[in-house]
């Protein structure tokens, strides 16, 4: 289980470990705020605090017990998990979170815990509960039982039902100050430069700039600032662009690397029109985004949302923009 934390997960990890031991946990807890600030994390080191069979001095788990060497194996019979699972045909992972993996949880929450401690359950992804399973889930939310602890981890609280957010108490995790944020990019090793480039980019989350740090993001940021400016300046073709993004499985952040350069160029143009223009092609951006999880052919979505840009005046600015 992880102990070395972020700064912005250790503040909230002590408060809810304060409200823990204190009997002031919620039944049922809302782990919500980005994506990739260590939600998840703090929900795991949350369970085996609870877990735990023999806790040190200070209430932290002792790592050593078999309550704690069962939930570092994945094995323990009072803890759930619940995630995306294989479709019927097991060729793929769903996309949602369906009502029999709720029915499951619900029954095995009314159980005793076999070790006679707490029962925990974490559902992550949140908000991929799907309608039929979120009435379900409302059953165990309006039905809580001593001992049992029910936890939902989301970056989209909005797109949970309000019913449900207002059943749980709510830890929310937020991008941390800048200067908090980058030295701990530093202390994962990071150069100075590029991490400065990295958490702009990343409009300031840590969690983001240091994926992109360790993978191809920057880059691929980089890539798509050049491409934008070539088609601004009808040096590129729209259709070639559009099938060299969607060639590969990057396509989903060459796209969130162009909504976010348009959305950054629209704060700071001062012409209404522009700025409008530029923030309907964010917008549009996003769109199709959303529709990489369906079977719409991505290459010809994206074909149109660069014609768009190519034959936007707002784009000429914009393509100037080095991100």
């Amino acid at each position: 289980m992880p102990v070395d934390f972020a700064p912005w997960q250790q503040r909230i990890y002590t408060r809810a470990a304060a409200a823990l031991d204190a009997g002031r946990l919620g039944h049922a807890l809302l782990f919500a705020g980005p994506a990739q600030l260590g939600k998840r994390d703090v929900a795991q080191r949350l369970a085996q605090r609870l877990l735990c069979e023999q806790r040190l001095p200070d209430g932290e788990p002792c790592g050593r017990c078999r309550g704690c060497h069962l939930l570092e194996a994945g094995t323990h019979p009072d803890y759930q998990f619940l995630s995306f699972i294989p479709n019927k045909e097991g060729t793929r992972l769903r996309t949602e979170i369906v009502i029999e993996q709720i029915r499951e949880l619900s029954q095995r929450m009314a159980l005793t815990p076999q070790y006679g401690g707490a029962q925990i359950a974490i559902i992550d992804p949140a908000e991929a509960i799907n309608h039929a399973a979120s009435n379900a889930l409302l059953k165990t939310l309006e039905e809580p039982v001593s001992g049992r602890y029910l936890w939902l981890l989301t970056a989209h609280p909005a797109r949970l039902s309000a019913t449900i957010r207002s059943r749980c108490q709510k830890l929310e995790f937020q991008l941390p100050p800048a200067d908090e944020a980058l030295a701990w990019l530093r202390a994962r090793g990071h150069a100075d430069a590029a991490a400065q480039e990295a958490l702009e980019a990343a409009r300031g989350h840590p969690g983001l700039a240091h994926e992109w740090l360790q993978g191809n993001g920057l880059q691929l940021r980089r890539e798509v600032v050049a491409d934008l400016a070539k088609l601004a300046r009808g040096d590129a073709a729209a259709a070639e662009t559009a099938q060299r993004w969607a060639a590969d499985d990057d396509l989903g952040l060459r796209l969130r690397h162009a909504a976010d350069v348009a959305l950054a160029e629209a704060g700071r143009l001062t012409e209404p029109a522009r700025a409008r223009s530029l923030a309907e092609w964010f917008d549009r951006a996003n769109q199709v985004r959303d529709l990489l999880r369906t079977t719409v052919r991505a290459d010809l979505a994206v074909v149109e949302l660069l014609l768009a840009w190519s034959g936007s005046g707002a784009a000429a600015r914009a393509g100037g923009n080095r991100g």
